[in-house]
């Protein structure tokens, strides 16, 4: 039997969020951003009208005003982007057990099984959904339909907003051959650069191309991207609860300025490491393992990692062993275009030992005190929001970068 895959894609899911408590705004050209005073601020997502005029996500506030001089730019609010998430995926649940979440905003529904009980087809199912999401949270989606993962997400980007796409055998070379090779998941920059060099430059392109040729320029991930551009993908739909425990927890950032210093830097690790500590702390995991990657403006990168004597969910010292190994490997006068704090080898807390420091015996009492204070802190977080509290040397730099 053939499988019938759905990928829903939220549309412009922060900005929707907030536009909920915004209605007034909704033909306005709107923006969210995790500093909306800051002219140095990032625009995280913004709304269809704001694209009109070209904005981007990941650009910065003045960048986006130069284009939009009337951008209205929101404040960002993690929770509640979160707790939609986790509703919508419940209405996804009512139409298949099998969903797959892939990011905060987007999912798979392999609706092979239950189709039957909603007397429709695929694209039909797929419209029952945008439906009943528009109508109970407020937020539209799209819908792409197809055999597999891959082509039901590329589904999804073909057609936006509020729309359902059909992927089929005999219609995706015409629909999607024709597409950059970079709108086929997983082809990064390299990719790209390389297989450009060779004069792939589409989806139909690198179809056609030798699978050989195609794994001795990229490695194993050449064959696999042919046989993605083929409809060769096959992978289940894994639901949540079958997903295996995560073994790392990372968070990475390009900035808008590069960093020069210690001062900039240890500020930019502390924003870093505080989300990566929230995110174990909310998993109830602790990792024994830090690591950093720095990139250079030349996109020049380079990793170092360190071991720890305890395993950590803590902030402050998944921030203090990060500026550690920055201290050993960095000149401090050379430029940071990015940074990536990565949590490795993780486990559950309660299997996390703590080897006592027979020298300090109050070490392990003081440690139980910082883990309760940040538990504190995800408290009052989840009641105000992301930004209600935040380490006082991130808001001394946002204070002196405005």
């Amino acid at each position: 039997m053939e499988r019938v895959i759905l990928h829903c894609d939220l549309n412009s899911f922060y900005a929707s969020v907030e536009l909920l408590d915004h209605p007034e705004l909704r033909e306005e050209p709107v923006a969210v951003c995790g500093d909306p005073n800051s002219r140095h601020g990032i625009i995280l997502a913004k709304n269809e009208a704001a694209k009109r005029y070209k904005v981007q996500t990941a650009e910065t506030v003045w960048q986006a005003r130069k284009k939009c001089p009337g951008l209205i730019l929101l404040a960002a609010h993690r929770e509640k982007y979160h707790h939609y998430s986790k509703r919508v995926n419940e209405i996804y649940e009512r139409f298949t057990d099998l969903v797959e979440p892939f990011s905060i905003d987007e999912s798979w529904l392999d609706v092979s099984g239950s189709l039957h009980l909603f007397r429709t087809d695929g694209p039909g199912l797929g419209d029952l959904v945008r439906k009943t999401v528009r109508e109970e949270l407020g937020l539209t989606i799209s819908v792409g339909v197809s055999f597999n993962k891959v082509f039901a997400k590329m589904g999804s980007d073909y057609k936006k907003p509020d729309a359902t796409t059909l992927i089929t055998r005999e219609n995706y070379r015409d629909l999607l051959w024709p597409l950059p090779v970079t709108d086929l998941i997983f082809v990064g920059r390299a990719a790209t650069k390389t297989l450009g060099s060779y004069g792939i430059g589409t989806i139909g392109d690198l179809a056609r191309t030798d699978r050989g040729i195609l794994v001795k320029l990229l490695g194993k991930q050449g064959g696999i991207l042919h046989d993605y551009a083929n409809g060769l993908e096959h992978a289940p739909v894994v639901p949540a609860r079958d997903l295996p425990a995560p073994k790392s927890v990372g968070n990475g950032l390009t900035f808008p300025r590069n960093l020069v210093g210690w001062e900039e830097l240890r500020a930019g690790v502390t924003l870093l490491a505080d989300e990566v500590g929230a995110r174990l702390r909310q998993l109830d995991m602790k990792c024994a393992t830090v690591s950093i990657s720095v990139r250079d403006p030349n996109f020049k990168d380079i990793s170092r990692q360190k071991p720890l004597g305890v395993p950590t969910y803590l902030a402050r010292e998944l921030t203090e062993t990060c500026m550690e190994l920055l201290e050993s490997s960095w000149n401090p006068k050379a430029p940071v275009r990015a940074l990536t704090v990565t949590a490795q080898n993780l486990m559950p807390s309660d299997q996390a030992g703590e080897q006592l420091d027979l020298l300090s015996p109050g070490a392990s009492p003081r440690r139980e005190k910082v883990e309760r204070i940040e538990r504190a802190m995800d408290g009052i977080r989840g009641r105000f929001g992301r930004e209600s509290i935040s380490p006082a040397r991130i808001k001394e730099r946002d204070g002196a970068g405005q």
